[in-house]
């Protein structure tokens, strides 16, 4: 199986809602490292898992959508904790329908909120 990962910084925010998470509760901002892992058991003509220019146009896509905004304003986050587990799935099916790549089995997103923090979500193809 080949797996190729980007990878993009930028900063957001958010605040946590339905339950006391004492600072998190507040608005806040976030420098994430948002990660995509694409997974596949065959290379294209050209040796490629997948072309990286068109992973990275898809990335910097989604990472525009989201870099210096709020996440709780927007609406694919309407009535939902902005965790990081959320953003991972939103972001990781955003990525996964939008992807025209039909030898990728798998995708994965992982996303940092700080230097010791992930959360990842996966879809198989």
């Amino acid at each position: 199986m080949y797996t190729l990962a980007v990878q993009r910084n930028f900063t957001g925010q958010h605040f946590l809602i339905g339950g006391d998470w004492g600072a998190e509760n507040q608005w806040h901002s976030h420098h994430y490292r948002l990660e995509i892992q694409l997974e596949g058991a065959t290379l294209d003509q050209h040796g490629y898992l997948v072309d990286i220019v068109q992973v990275e146009a898809l990335l910097e896509e989604i990472v525009a959508r989201y870099r210096d905004k709020t996440l709780n304003d927007l609406a694919e986050f309407a009535g939902l904790n902005p965790s990081i587990e959320h953003f991972c799935r939103i972001v990781c099916a955003h990525f996964s329908n939008h992807l025209n790549a039909p030898n990728i089995s798998a995708v994965r997103v992982k996303i940092w909120e700080n230097e010791i923090a992930w959360a990842s979500y996966s879809l198989t193809r």
